[in-house]
């Protein structure tokens, strides 16, 4: 990630982007469900659930499947997104730090597209550079 002050980026840094966090301390939409299930099946019949409150509670869950569909529309583009960008830049000459922090500059003959799971990775004069790595991208 670039430093706020100077845009550098520290040497030897590489991210990752992940498309979803998982997090413990969050329902999911089968937990929200399952209390909902719950909550209607233990009800006392002699006084049932207000109509206007299992309405908002039904929204809710709505809101979250949309919200849950959304969230892997937008990473999906973003995945194509870096794909593109990771394209355009053979032919280009760019700079890159190297395992030992040194700038090195280069061309990039071919580009390896990433995954989910792992990096792009460019090819600067036979070695392979994660996207991460390079600093400077410009014309041959």
């Amino acid at each position: 990630m670039p430093d706020a002050v100077s845009g550098t980026v520290p040497a030897g840094a590489t991210y990752t982007a992940k498309a979803s966090v998982d997090r413990s301390d969050q329902m999911g939409k089968d937990t929200f469900l399952k209390l909902l299930v719950a909550q209607m099946k233990y009800q006392d019949p002699s006084n049932p659930a207000d109509t206007n409150q299992l309405m908002a509670q039904t929204a809710t869950f709505s809101q979250v499947e949309k919200l849950e569909q959304l969230a892997k529309q937008n990473a999906s583009m973003l995945a194509l997104q870096r794909s593109s960008s990771a394209g355009a830049m053979v032919g280009q000459t760019v700079t890159y730090t190297d395992e030992s922090g040194a700038s090195t500059t280069g061309v990039v003959s071919s580009v390896r597209l990433g995954t989910d799971k792992a990096d792009a990775v460019a090819t600067v004069g036979g070695v392979a550079v994660p996207l991460g790595r390079i600093t400077d991208v410009g014309k041959r």
